[in-house]
């Protein structure tokens, strides 16, 4: 049974959702699949670059967010899918080596006025380096189950 309902999450609320290290292997392995453009998979070409090194893909980035996310809240919540992202940036380049923690902040909790037996989240994702920089930047909105419908 989850554990994390929509009455759960608190405007303001800011949740840590953990670290990840990435890799170059995996940097070059994710964008071999997914977005091969020469500085995400060539360290050569990446060092001609204006990056003036291999950076991991925006897409990457992403997914990494959404691992830790899951890891942290979706798996022990009332989840019911989200509607999508409102707005995505990818500040810095994220680099091998470098070690990214994620967040959560709750901008809104707002209960369906069709569904009562849900509310909606609306959210501010970010990943932060070791230097203190954020190198993404989201807000999404996201389908939670109510523990009792209102």
């Amino acid at each position: 049974m989850p554990q994390r309902h929509f009455e759960d999450f608190e405007p303001g609320e800011v949740l840590e959702l953990g670290h990840h290290t990435v890799t170059e292997a995996e940097i070059v392995a994710f964008a071999e699949q997914w977005d091969p453009q020469p500085f995400h998979v060539d360290p050569e070409a990446a060092a001609a670059s204006a990056f003036g090194g291999l950076v991991a893909s925006g897409w990457h980035t992403g997914a990494l967010w959404m691992r830790l996310y899951v890891d942290a809240v979706l798996q022990d919540a009332a989840s019911m899918g989200s509607p999508g992202i409102e707005e995505l940036r990818w500040l810095a380049p994220v680099r091998p080596g470098d070690t990214l923690h994620a967040r959560l902040t709750v901008l809104e909790a707002t209960p369906s006025a069709r569904s009562p037996d849900r509310g909606t989240i609306r959210s501010r994702g970010e990943m932060v380096n070791g230097d203190g920089t954020i190198v993404l930047s989201m807000v999404a909105r996201g389908h939670f189950g109510r523990r009792e419908p209102a």
